[in-house]
């Protein structure tokens, strides 16, 4: 089955039949009927705004804890659809969505105003460009590393790329 192509009723049984899949399709973000990248991205708001309280170098774990439980949660749900990297897989869009938002827990890099409400828009529409543009390496380690970790690694460092590109851009403000 191409990646291209929507869930099958048993596609979606065999998903949602585990934690790892809930997990891996993004609390079921990654069901929606088309862009499902973008409604994993925005779905990863949610859990942002409690994950934003926390001190920098705890919400550093929670991104790494995150990976590696989506790595091996990825891994399973490719394994119940058939598909190694299926379109529904949106967890890898939460982490790389709260890497992009990382410059916005770091105080430093905001302008004395504090958070304004374009800085997390800004965040998104970043992490989407480079999640679907896909500029070298994203694109090299999208179509070379596979299983969980290569579902991943890609949307990780389009999180970089836009972390960068919108830190940039706030300390240039600030």
């Amino acid at each position: 089955m191409s990646a291209k192509k929507t869930l099958s009723p048993d596609q979606r049984r065999a998903l949602l039949a585990t934690p790892a899949g809930w997990l891996a399709c993004g609390f079921g973000s990654g069901l929606a009927p088309i862009a499902q990248g973008t409604f994993g991205s925005a779905a990863a708001f949610i859990p942002w705004l409690a994950l934003r309280q926390l001190p920098l170098p705890l919400y550093v774990v929670a991104l790494l804890v995150g990976f590696a439980i989506g790595a091996g949660a990825c891994a399973i749900a490719g394994r119940a659809l058939g598909v190694d990297d299926h379109r529904s897989l949106v967890w890898d869009e939460f982490i790389g969505q709260w890497i992009a938002l990382l410059p916005l827990g770091i105080a430093a890099l905001l302008p004395p105003t504090g958070l304004a409400w374009w800085m997390p828009v800004a965040a998104f529409a970043l992490f989407r460009l480079f999640d679907v543009w896909k500029p070298w390496p994203i694109r090299w380690l999208d179509r070379r590393v596979k299983g969980g970790f290569g579902v991943m690694i890609d949307d990780v460092i389009a999180g970089v790329f836009a972390a960068v590109v919108l830190g940039v851009g706030l300390w240039s403000v600030g």
